[in-house]
């Protein structure tokens, strides 16, 4: 009877006790360190905004988090380094709109998003920022469209690399202004910000966190940026659809966490839980808005359906223009 009446207690209570998540061979989950590849280098704007959440999850899983830079093609190396990783919740992906998006629809790329990738969530959206030295013989975004149109060949414009975001976000913009000019790409915004300054380019359309700090100090003057909608993390720096009369230019970065696809759910579940209670913080909005980021999370099916509505709205267009990675 006390045997019995052990074992009914003890059942009882079982319930009572959370259990961590298992991972891949059933052992609780985290059991070691985690890294979150971050497929850009120091000083992007998915780096600064991939730490962030990395800081917040080692606290919240009790074990580090350790970003790992993996820059190179694009993105595509880092990111292809996690879809062909163990889906055992210990990687994570530092996702955004370049590798993710766009490198897809331009070119062929190692991995597959949804076969070899799972979306846990995405945190919301950047604008970016069409940026020239103040040297440059335009002084808003309008004179810009007419002096280069005007000149055909003669300008050149920067990006973090070829058939990434800030690629594809100028040429797109290129096109639809009906300019000409030389993509000069390089590995990350770091080194492209620094060509710029010592005047090996002539333009750039790039993030608040990769040259915020340079408009700041008026060493690079903005001219407009790329939402469809004025920004309150760009205040006075217009909407290029108005600006330089673009009507329906309407484009924002992401960022969000991926991991290998086939992870299991209990722990993209965690994950996620984790990432909407640390993006709830007013630290993490505030540290979020400093990089030049609007905080606006979805959960995997919602982060699914913007990967899709992007792939609809964009390859159409990207087709039509004909721009491959060269």
């Amino acid at each position: 009877m006390l045997g019995r009446r052990g074992f009914s207690l003890a059942a009882s209570l079982a319930p009572l006790a959370a259990p961590r998540p298992a991972g891949a061979q059933g052992a609780p989950w985290p059991g070691r360190p985690l890294r979150m590849v971050i497929p850009w280098p120091p000083g992007q704007a998915t780096d600064l905004i991939g730490r962030v959440v990395a800081q917040f999850l080692t606290a919240a899983l009790g074990q580090p988090v350790v970003p790992e830079n993996r820059p190179g093609a694009g993105g595509q190396i880092g990111t292809d380094a996690v879809a062909k990783a163990a889906p055992d919740g210990h990687t994570l992906l530092a996702a955004s709109i370049g590798p993710i998006t766009f490198q897809p629809l331009v070119q062929r790329t190692p991995y597959d998003v949804e076969r070899d990738l799972a979306p846990v969530a995405s945190f919301g959206a950047a604008p970016y920022m069409l940026l020239v030295r103040p040297s440059f013989p335009a002084t808003d975004a309008r004179s810009f469209v007419a002096h280069v149109k005007a000149n055909p060949g003669k300008y050149s414009y920067a990006s973090s690399g070829t058939g990434g975001a800030q690629h594809m976000v100028t040429a797109l913009f290129n096109a639809r202004a009906g300019l000409e000019a030389l993509h000069v790409p390089f590995q990350g915004s770091g080194p492209a910000m620094a060509a710029f300054l010592a005047g090996h380019v002539d333009y750039a359309i790039e993030t608040p966190a990769g040259a915020g700090a340079l408009v700041r100090q008026g060493q690079l003057r903005p001219l407009g940026q790329t939402l469809g909608r004025p920004s309150a993390l760009l205040p006075g720096i217009p909407p290029l659809a108005e600006a330089a009369d673009l009507p329906g230019y309407d484009i924002g970065g992401w960022n969000g966490l991926m991991v290998p696809a086939g992870t299991p759910q209990p722990i993209v579940a965690r994950l996620l839980a984790e990432v909407e209670k640390g993006l709830a913080t007013p630290e993490v909005r505030e540290r979020f808005a400093a990089i030049g980021f609007e905080v606006a999370p979805r959960g995997p099916d919602g982060f699914r359906a913007m990967l899709r509505e992007l792939r609809e709205a964009f390859g159409p267009l990207i087709r039509q223009l004909g721009i491959r990675a060269e």
